[in-house]
């Protein structure tokens, strides 16, 4: 049973409920006054809860709609008769929203008390402000009262204190609540109580943990993989399964589906990924005598908390879990629901796989009704985003990320350039592999740019060919299209990343005007060339913009994996740290340590003494006094 509910079914199995009243659900929609009947219904269900020793808090709106009926009363007894015939509808949004706050709370809370006191049950009002969440010693009473409260088996009531802070919408009194290690709910926004405490602690002591700890950590990871692969599958199917009820979009279903043979290559991955850890962390990248005893060092060191966001793809959760304990990051996880059994039981994996050393929390899952919009504000708690998902997810977390970096790339649209001088059974099969390996993939290809010399050759037929013997449905772009007079369907952009069976086939003159049409429609992710001529080759790879650009190669060599990088968090296509495939590497900054011998500024400047600025040898072995090498059974 998880900590949270997730379903409706699982309410019968919850030790503690919060029921959250939006200012919609309790309010006419003129905003002034209750709707009573609606709220009666919810107090008697809450009853009910509470009646079969369940834990209940309410989260209630309303004070301000409840203050502004009884205010708009007085201000019609305070009019003239003229006054009154006059006053317009729009008068009662003109009353200040803290006065109304103030007489609404009263009578509010009067309200419920009277509710729920036909059915026995003693209720309590406990007013908030945002500040208070992130107030430590404020934080620990309000959590300590609540705890006194549910004990003594009253029904706590939170209500934002509006007469102080009213809130700038009319549903975002409380931003949200969060799970202890108990599975009980506080009011603390939990994507911050996440980052700030278990996360952020438990990558502290991640970074303290020895090169062999952390080995025995992710190999353990890949071992479980394997030994729990039935359960895996079993929680996967139910996910496929309710999936495709519910209509799912078959791009999506695909990358879903966990098998046997994915599994296996989690397990090499995290192996690699195991076998790289020994000197990620602390590894000194640069030494400088400055002066005589006074010695520079850069060192590598985590970016610290990790926050990231993934639909369907639960493959992804061991992956980036691997790479997290490699670099010594805490990390939150954010998986969509359609994904929610696989997610779960790979969760409890890496939690299992982290115990012995270090705390479970240090991973954590965030419940997928956390909105996601709540935690790209955790600026303070969150160090680096990174979103793995469609084109609209990835685009809408860098565009509503508040003030933290995100990596990634929101779209695939990768490219395989055909030019004139080509072994044409190489090219072939390049693009066969390229598209039909595994079509939803970020590196398939989406778009055939071929040398308008093979228009009217065998090739071009050998192409089409195969193309359709593999169930590729073709469209052809501008050039291509008043080439031909019966072609295929004009392809919808050349911008389009079709993420299936699909692909768009263009004509250029030469390897420049290809390099053009690349760096103008491409996404910027992965894109090849298939030439025999070395030269044009390098006026390729020199030319093309891109993270990945290859030549003679299929686009879906651009993963960690096939890089040797054990697995990868992600591709980015940002200008700035990580490009490309993202390993380990990318999921570290650096920090400068400076070791001297009670040298002072002062001395430099008057002259006494001198800058050497030399740079020193780096060390063979950062960890040459530790044993690295343990022998683990697989």
């Amino acid at each position: 049973m998880p900590a949270q509910a997730m379903f409706r079914s699982d309410l019968v199995n919850c030790k503690r409920v919060v029921i959250k009243l939006g200012s919609a659900v309790i309010t006419r929609e003129d905003e002034c006054g209750l709707a009573l009947g609606r709220l009666a219904s919810i107090v008697e269900q809450a009853c009910e809860l509470h009646a079969m020793n369940k834990q209940v808090i309410m989260v209630t709106s309303g004070a301000i709609a409840f203050g502004k009926q009884k205010l708009h009363q007085e201000m019609l007894m305070s009019m003239s008769m003229r006054q009154t015939l006059h006053t317009s509808k729009r008068q009662g949004s003109l009353i200040e929203p803290r006065a109304c706050a103030a007489v609404g709370q009263s009578g509010l809370m009067s309200l419920y008390e009277a509710m729920f006191n036909q059915y026995g049950v003693k209720t309590a009002q406990v007013l908030i402000t945002k500040p208070d969440f992130f107030h430590e010693e404020s934080r620990r009473n309000l959590i300590g009262t609540l705890k006194e409260l549910l004990q003594l088996s009253i029904v706590p009531i939170l209500n934002t204190n509006d007469a102080v802070a009213p809130p700038p919408q009319i549903d975002k009194d409380l931003q949200g609540l969060t799970e202890t290690k108990s599975g009980g709910a506080y009011a603390i926004p939990s994507a911050s109580a996440s980052a700030s405490g278990p996360a952020r602690e438990g990558g502290r002591v991640l970074q303290t943990t020895t090169p062999n700890q952390k080995h025995l950590i992710i190999t353990k990871l890949a071992n479980l993989l394997l030994e729990r692969q039935r359960d895996i599958l079993d929680a996967n199917s139910k996910d496929i399964e309710m999936a495709n009820k519910s209509g799912l979009e078959s791009t999506l279903v695909s990358r879903l589906v966990l098998s046997e043979r994915k599994l296996h290559t989690l397990y090499e991955g995290l192996k690699q990924i195991a076998n790289q850890s020994s000197d990620i962390v602390g590894r000194v990248v640069r030494r400088t005598l400055l002066a005589d005893g006074l010695e520079l060092k850069q060192v590598t060191t985590p970016i610290g908390v990790l926050l990231v966001i993934f639909e369907s793809r639960p493959d992804c959760l061991p992956q980036v879990a691997a790479l997290s304990i490699a670099s010594g990051n805490g990390l939150l996880l954010k998986g969509g629901k359609e994904a929610y059994h696989s997610n779960q039981i790979l969760h409890s994996l890496v939690q299992e796989a982290l115990e012995p050393f270090v705390p479970r929390e240090t991973i954590s899952l965030v419940s997928t009704r956390e909105e996601i919009e709540s935690l790209l504000e955790m600026n303070e708690y969150i160090d680096l985003i990174i979103p793995r998902g469609s084109n609209e997810l990835v685009s809408m977390i860098q565009k509503q990320s508040q003030g933290i970096p995100v990596l990634g790339h929101s779209e695939g649209v990768c490219h395989v350039y055909i030019d004139r001088n080509i072994d044409q059974d190489m090219a072939l099969d390049i693009v066969r592999d390229s598209k039909t390996d595994y079509p939803a993939a970020c590196n398939a290809v989406e778009t055939i740019l071929v040398n308008k010399t093979h228009l009217r050759a065998p090739f071009f037929e050998d192409l089409f060919d195969m193309l359709k013997s593999e169930g590729v449905k073709i469209y052809s772009g501008p050039r291509l299209a008043s080439a031909l007079k019966f072609g295929p369907p004009p392809a919808p952009s050349l911008h389009t990343e079709y993420g299936d069976l699909s692909v768009t086939v263009e004509l250029v003159d030469d390897v420049k005007d290809a390099i053009q049409h690349i760096n103008k429609y491409s996404s910027s992710h992965t894109d090849a060339i298939v030439t025999s001529d070395d030269n044009v080759a390098e006026v390729f790879l020199k030319g093309v913009d891109s993270a990945c650009v290859f030549h003679n190669t299929s686009t879906r060599f651009a993963d960690g994996y096939r890089f040797g990088l054990g697995a990868e968090v992600g591709i980015s296509t940002c200008r700035i740290h990580a490009r490309g495939p993202v390993g380990v590497e990318g999921l570290l900054t650096t920090k400068w340590l400076l070791n001297g011998e009670g040298h002072i500024v002062e001395d430099f400047s008057k002259g006494k003494k001198e800058y050497i600025h030399r740079p020193l040898p780096l060390p063979q072995n950062m960890m040459e006094e530790e044993d690295v090498n343990v022998e683990l059974k697989d």
